[in-house]
């Protein structure tokens, strides 16, 4: 998709904020928040603030992406996947960066109160999830372009987001009281670093599909993503991969950690992933992957959905 003139100023701001990949911000959040509820430590407010941080750092990395992407030339205007605002012409650079800066501002003041309940650690990590968001594709050594946006999406957006949404609110509930130095016992539970990396490994999987889509134009541009150093082979071999990673952890939690069997309902979302399986093992251009990219955002957020379900849905209805 290319820039035309009929775009207009706020649907190129809804273009550069690419609402359809927030389930990755947004998605492994709501895990951790399930499982704080199921876990009896549920705390409204650090929940619903970790849910606005997630979701606005999420946005801010895609205006940083943007506009790095612009800057350094491995966008171009007749990129096969969706439009680029910065690329595209279609918004000024330096608003681009301004709106990258902003948002990030906001994500650090609602990240303030987390700080506070969750101290050192929860600071570590807002700080870094930021830096770890511009430097995707910015700064000296933009780590996206040497095959570690896997890795760095793995962790952030799986590990970390889930285990830390679970953190926050196990400190609130503990009553241990504010900003501690370190991880207070209990408030970071084996079950969380697995439905973190079930989280993880699907949001993974929305990137896989994305420089799959991308490989050859990246190589050109000098950007090697892990897809690029691959191939298509390995790389679709990656994202079956990850997508076993995700399906297996629900019966772990089920068999080994003694969670409700209905934590399964998560296999409903199975039908989509495969659908979306055919075209990625089969199709590299722009033209079939973009559909497929935005489906496995939507998989990713259907599968949270179905998790938190699963866990908090057989409470409810008690």
């Amino acid at each position: 998709m290319t820039a035309t003139a009929d775009v207009s100023r706020r649907q190129a701001w809804v273009m550069a904020a690419r609402p359809q990949t927030l389930p990755a911000g947004g998605a492994p959040v709501l895990i951790g928040i399930a499982m704080a509820s199921y876990e009896g430590v549920f705390a409204p407010l650090p929940a619903a603030a970790a849910l606005v941080g997630a979701l606005l750092i999420q946005i801010g990395t895609n205006f940083a992406n943007d506009y790095y992407d612009a800057v350094k030339g491995t966008d171009k205007p007749d990129r096969e996947g969706f439009t680029r605002v910065t690329a595209g012409g279609l918004i000024a650079p330096g608003r681009v960066k301004y709106a990258m800066i902003a948002t990030y501002t906001l994500a650090a003041v609602v990240g303030l109160y987390l700080v506070a309940v969750g101290g050192l650690p929860i600071l570590i990590v807002g700080l870094s999830s930021i830096l770890a968001g511009v430097l995707y594709t910015g700064g000296p050594y933009p780590y996206g372009y040497y095959g570690l946006g896997d890795l760095f999406v793995f962790v952030y957006f799986g590990l970390v987001a889930v285990t830390g949404t679970y953190y926050v609110q196990a400190v609130t509930a503990s009553g241990g009281g504010y900003a501690p130095l370190w991880v207070p016992a209990g408030t970071v539970i084996g079950e969380a670093v697995y439905a973190g990396a079930a989280a993880g490994a699907l949001a993974t999987a929305v990137l896989v599909v994305n420089n799959i889509r991308d490989l050859e134009s990246d190589r050109d541009a000098g950007k090697r993503t892990l897809a690029v150093m691959l191939g298509y082979t390995l790389s679709r071999v990656e994202f079956v991969a990850l997508l076993l990673v995700t399906y297996l952890v629900p019966p772990v939690l089920w068999l080994a950690f003694a969670y409700p069997p209905t934590v399964l309902v998560v296999y409903l979302s199975l039908p989509l992933a495969a659908a979306i399986g055919r075209t990625v093992l089969s199709q590299t251009d722009g033209e079939r992957l973009n559909p497929a990219l935005e489906r496995t955002g939507q998989l990713l957020g259907l599968y949270a959905l179905l998790f938190v379900a699963g866990l908090v849905g057989p409470e409810v209805l008690a």
